[in-house]
């Protein structure tokens, strides 16, 4: 039996850092899988993305999101990354999975569905757009307004082998 996720990366920070890069991804997989297991060092900062560099405004993100007591919605277009709820908040409890379809693909625009929660605080899904047809061969991952991932954050890029 093949097994369908191959681990590409681990980065597990040593000391707190400002974001985290994986750089020369293989065009090999079908789509990619980015786990996150930690949080920031300021509190309910969202996870900033961008690929192969891009700072311009080509990114959107749709989020719906709930704390147990009441649920919310809300969408930007033309933003220069594309940002998930929370990390985890002074604690490494938060958990990010990033599923990025036809990442390698160089005719279409790229796709993000991921799912977010911090224990006792927050669970969501979003949606993101990379107005690109690159193939993606680097990501960078950042909490919003320059804090630092706790020390301890680990972070996983799996890519999908195809069927």
């Amino acid at each position: 039996m093949t097994a369908t996720y191959e681990k590409i990366a681990t980065t597990t920070l040593g000391s707190a850092q400002a974001d985290v890069t994986f750089s020369s991804i293989s065009g090999a997989y079908t789509d990619l899988v980015l786990i996150i297991n930690g949080g920031n060092n300021t509190g309910n900062y969202a996870t900033a993305f961008r690929f192969n560099g891009d700072t311009g405004s080509n990114y959107s993100v749709t989020r719906m999101y709930g704390n147990g007591t009441s649920a919310n919605s809300d969408r930007a277009s033309n933003q220069s990354y594309i940002y998930l709820l929370s990390a985890g908040q002074n604690n490494l409890n938060g958990v990010q999975i990033i599923n990025i379809q036809n990442y390698s693909n160089s005719t279409t625009y790229k796709t993000t569905i991921s799912r977010s929660n911090t224990a006792g605080n927050t669970v969501g899904a979003e949606v993101g757009l990379w107005r690109s047809t690159a193939a993606i061969t680097s990501i960078v991952l950042a909490p919003e307004f320059s804090v630092d991932w706790l020390s301890g954050s680990t972070f996983t890029l799996y890519g999908i082998k195809a069927a």
